[in-house]
């Protein structure tokens, strides 16, 4: 699909959220909207799947009959069903009964079927339960089909919930023969929803310039950058996924065979079910991906709290945009955590050291890790002055990317990028300040594609730029008490320009020349009226 039919597409289904919401809060219509967009993606992928997999066997129904065929299949192949459906697992991993297929929902809420309401209960209990190898529970727990805020009676909430998938099925039926246009649009709506719920956005949404540059870094070669992306990755984290966003751009850049496995960790538990829907609707099969959900502060992920330092997990690459400065609760305990015993705990007021450290814990020695965190990390006192202290003597801050203000929907202070290495090679930390390159939005800043390019070229190159790039030495830093406040080490000041006095001169001159011309000229004119001349 071309980018202005992909558009095209976004702004339609935007179109008909807001056209449908009505009196609901636009996070609750967020969570409808989505499932049932899900829901249209696994139907049309399970059936162009089962096409071909029945070949000439797959029914073929008049056009003016809207069921789904597999319908009429089942119906006249009971014994053949249970070697289908094993099939269809073994090729797409997944099975979805006939009538929970996206073309028998849309039906039922084309004729205003009142068991429509019931149908998709069912279908998405199933789709939990027993469509996938892994189980998905909870995939769909926040989607209330008997929420009051559908109707006051069950024929209420079922006749909305018509009205909301007929119109979604009429603006979809244009794009129908584009699967993968869909993983897209799922994105485009995530976008337009965090946009419309203002700080909240925070919790689940990076916005896609940022996530560019983040999923670029963690993939190009860790010790030479500028030789390009790595040719595999075995594995990538985020510890705060939020919808996904970050971990599917590191696999799209990586393509599905450049990519083992993709690990994410989430606490919110809508935010958890976005996540998990966002993979799937991508292509991502249930055996690639793990996301938990959880608190990453307390680490209470069984995997990642192994003991065993020959069997500890460890990851190629970690991206994160964990929330700013979060008020978290400490314990003597957790002075004594593996992710944080060598380099101190992070004060209660602000965590943003707390979830680096995590991270770093488990990058491996040849990973990249790439962290947004607010511009306090770079220069505040006290705990966190003795963690970034320890972490630049250790030699393990790599990259540090200024950026500006107002890029994101949840806060409009401006952030910055670490990247961070176990075995890094320049005994240096590069500084990149690209606060001051964006274009003014209405409500956003955004960074272009050219703006992109120049930070991850830079990034690659290490190379110094006036105001904009600069490598500095260890020495340095330490004799700025390991302070990374970026304006320490890069100038942004404009030179003023020389004044050029005889220059100047000369156009006074000129000025006072063509005052005399202009007033005297007047003058000829009030001589002629009769009218008092102006002095020269």
């Amino acid at each position: 699909m071309n980018d202005t039919n992909q558009q095209k597409l976004g702004s339609t289904l935007w179109g008909i959220a807001d056209q449908l919401r009505g009196a609901m809060d636009a996070d609750d219509f967020r969570d409808y909207m989505l499932s049932f967009l899900f829901l249209r993606y696994l139907s049309d992928n399970y059936e162009t799947a089962a096409k071909k997999e029945l070949g000439k066997d797959y029914p073929k129904v008049d056009a003016n009959d809207r069921s789904a065929p597999l319908a009429f299949w089942y119906e006249g192949n009971l014994n053949d069903v249970p070697e289908f459906e094993r099939q269809m697992r073994r090729k797409v991993h997944y099975v979805i009964k006939p009538n929970h297929l996206w073309s028998s929902i849309a039906e039922m809420a084309r004729v205003q079927d009142g068991e429509l309401l019931h149908t998709l209960q069912e279908g998405f209990k199933f789709i939990e339960t027993e469509s996938f190898e892994s189980t998905f529970d909870g995939l769909f727990s926040e989607i209330d089909l008997a929420s009051p805020k559908l109707g006051r009676t069950y024929a209420d909430r079922n006749s909305k919930l018509c009205t909301i998938l007929q119109k979604l099925a009429e603006g979809l039926a244009d794009f129908s023969t584009d699967i993968d246009a869909l993983g897209d649009a799922y994105e485009y709506l995530i976008g337009q929803f965090a946009a419309g719920s203002g700080k909240k956005a925070g919790e689940f949404y990076t916005p896609q310039q940022i996530s560019d540059i983040l999923s670029t870094i963690v993939t190009l070669d860790s010790q030479e950058p500028r030789t390009g992306p790595k040719k595999r990755l075995e594995s990538v984290l985020d510890f705060a996924c939020g919808s996904g966003s970050l971990l599917l751009n590191v696999r799209k850049r990586m393509g599905p065979k450049g990519i083992g496995k993709i690990y994410g960790q989430e606490k919110n538990i809508t935010t958890y079910n976005l996540a998990r829907m966002n993979m799937l609707l991508h292509g991502v099969k249930d055996s690639e991906f793990e996301i938990f959900h959880g608190d990453t502060l307390t680490n209470d992920w069984d995997i990642l709290r192994e003991l065993n330092p020959a069997k500890k997990p460890s990851f190629d690459a970690i991206v994160a945009n964990p929330p700013f400065s979060y008020r978290w609760e400490t314990t003597d305990a957790m002075g004594d955590d593996v992710r944080f015993k060598n380099h101190g705990l992070a004060p209660k007021s602000a965590a943003d050291f707390a979830f680096l450290l995590h991270g770093f814990h488990f990058l491996k020695d040849e990973g990249v890790m790439a962290i947004i965190l607010p511009h306090g990390v770079l220069f505040r006192g006290g705990a966190e002055e003795r963690i970034r202290t320890k972490l630049l003597k250790d030699g393990h801050i790599d990259t540090v990317i200024g950026l500006p203000a107002n890029l994101f929907y949840s806060t409009g202070i401006p952030v910055c990028i670490l990247v961070l290495k176990k075995c890094k090679k320049p005994d240096d930390v590069l500084f990149i300040n690209a606060a001051e390159h964006f274009v003014k939005g209405k409500r956003q800043n955004q960074l272009t594609e050219e703006h992109i390019a120049k930070i991850i070229e830079t990034y690659k190159s290490r190379n110094d730029e006036p105001r904009y790039s600069r490598r500095v030495t260890m020495e340095e830093i330490a004799k700025n008490d390991f302070n990374l406040n970026i304006s320490r080490y890069i100038s942004t000041a404009v030179d003023e320009e020389e004044i050029d006095l005889d220059q100047i001169h000369a156009e006074l001159v000129k000025i006072e020349g063509m005052i005399r011309d202009a007033t005297r000229e007047h003058n000829e004119f009030l001589k002629e009226l009769g009218l008092k001349e102006l002095p020269e």
